[in-house]
């Protein structure tokens, strides 16, 4: 069974940095396509950044390049740098991978820019 638990969101102000883990059970991440999305109040989710089965690569929203990095550990876990923080960025956060033709995702964990 594959499920995805997101943390480290919380409220912080413009500038800070955060780090998103997605602890992940029933799949091995280095050998999938992982996604991270996010959902502002009041708008359609949207994506953030993807990684690539191996070293294949990254992809990056406009909004977030140069600030956001995505990254993995060899087997479980998935993490979100997220730097430069802007009160934009406000949203709840989903990991999101592609397991044998299926999307599946996480429950979202809350990220809150303010001053």
């Amino acid at each position: 069974q594959v499920q995805l638990v997101e943390s480290g969101g919380g409220l912080v102000q413009p500038g800070d940095s955060l780090r998103l883990s997605c602890a992940t059970s029933g799949i091995v991440v280095s050998s999938l396509h992982v996604s991270w999305f996010r959902q502002a109040p009041g708008k359609e989710r949207e994506f953030v950044a993807r990684m690539g089965p191996g070293g294949s690569g990254t992809d990056y929203a406009d909004s977030v390049k140069g600030r956001f990095t995505i990254s993995r550990d060899v087997r479980r876990t998935l993490y979100l740098q997220m730097n430069s923080l802007k009160p934009e960025d406000t949203a709840i956060y989903y990991c999101s991978v592609i397991y044998r033709g299926n999307q599946y995702w996480g429950q979202g964990t809350q990220v809150t820019v303010s001053s």
